[in-house]
């Protein structure tokens, strides 16, 4: 399980990412959400953002992590190999 703190900034960047494109009306989505998506499947062990999304808020329910205060940003992973089988993952400098 990633720590809480972590996981925590994870979620409220990519929540952040999404409110942002959606405000701005942008077509598609941005390399930094489809970064942070594929980052919280990675952390939460599951293969799909809608999973990955109700993992990382039991994963928080469970830990009894208060919602953060201050957005620090995250980085996240980029894909080196399929989400499948045997992901490797690499941090992406910031």
């Amino acid at each position: 399980m990633p720590h809480p703190e972590f996981l925590r900034r994870l979620l409220d960047e990519y929540e952040t990412a999404l409110a942002e494109e959606q405000r701005t009306a942008a077509s598609g989505r941005s390399t930094r959400s489809q970064d942070l998506a594929y980052t919280l499947c990675v952390s939460t062990g599951t293969r799909a953002v809608g999973p990955a999304l109700e993992a990382a808020h039991r994963m928080l329910a469970a830990a009894g992590a208060p919602r953060a205060a201050a957005r620090v940003p995250v980085t996240p992973v980029t894909r080196t190999a399929p989400v499948t089988g045997d992901a490797r993952v690499t941090p992406q400098p910031a």
